[in-house]
């Protein structure tokens, strides 16, 4: 039976952590391990994450809470991949969720045909003041040689395998290493399976999302050096502006 791992990295999450945790817990067909990284949070996170160790244990799912500092979030994913023993591994941040079927289709594909990166649909959500969440759009998942954009990807609803972990890690480098480690994947020729389905929710927010002149040119630099530093063209530098003019447009 394929194995999954779930990771999540966290700090100071208390706001939203529960529904993280609650989606794994409510799989249609259960992990075989839920790991939190928390980066040494000093508000209510790790008391909410302890609460929920006997209903994992209940259902026989490896809980393991690692709470230490770490180098930022991609320093906190590796630290995470150097614990799982899955033989996929799948990262949700603290912020969103899993759709109750994410675990069961991984797995329905990856044993139907194996691949090295699996990625599907997804949900996108904005919050308003009060903190109530309203639906904001659906991402496509896409796979196409050209042009090789990060919209037509989704890291929250994407498996690795555990194999390509051990020759792929996230370099800590900047806010776009995940889209870094999908394009040497893509670069080396890596196994890669797509679904059109909806199976994670993503809250728009967060360091990826700011709206601030100085951030924003930050991302545009950091994003066109994942390009370039994997053979693409000069001009993905377009691409890279038209990503952050349409989060703004989305807010």
């Amino acid at each position: 039976m394929t194995k999954v791992s779930i990771i999540t990295p966290c700090f100071n999450s208390s706001r939203t952590i529960r529904k993280t945790i609650e989606s794994v817990l409510g799989q249609s067909v259960q992990p075989f391990e839920y790991i939190v990284k928390d980066g040494g949070s000093q508000d209510e996170t790790l008391d909410i994450v302890e609460e929920y160790r006997a209903r994992f244990t209940e259902k026989g799912i490896r809980f393991l809470v690692i709470s230490e500092p770490d180098g930022g979030i991609y320093d906190a994913m590796n630290k995470g991949i150097d614990k799982a023993h899955g033989d996929l591994i799948g990262i949700i941040n603290s912020d969103d969720w899993l759709e109750p079927v994410a675990v069961q289709r991984v797995t329905e594909e990856y044993d139907r045909e194996h691949f090295d990166l699996f990625y599907a649909d997804l949900r996108i959500w904005t919050e308003g003041e009060s903190g109530e969440l309203k639906e904001k759009l659906v991402k496509r998942a896409r796979y196409r040689k050209c042009p090789v954009v990060s919209r037509d990807w989704n890291h929250p609803t994407s498996y690795i395998t555990k194999e390509m972990y051990g020759l792929y890690r996230y370099k800590c480098e900047g806010i776009h290493d995940d889209w870094d480690l999908i394009l040497r994947m893509r670069r080396d020729g890596r196994t890669i399976r797509v679904r059109n389905e909806i199976l994670a929710n993503f809250r728009l927010n967060g360091a990826s999302h700011e709206r601030n002149f100085k951030k924003i040119i930050s991302r545009v630099k950091d994003r066109y050096k994942a390009y370039r530093n994997n053979g693409y063209s000069r001009l993905y530098f377009f691409e890279c502006i038209a990503m952050e003019v349409a989060k703004f447009i989305l807010g």
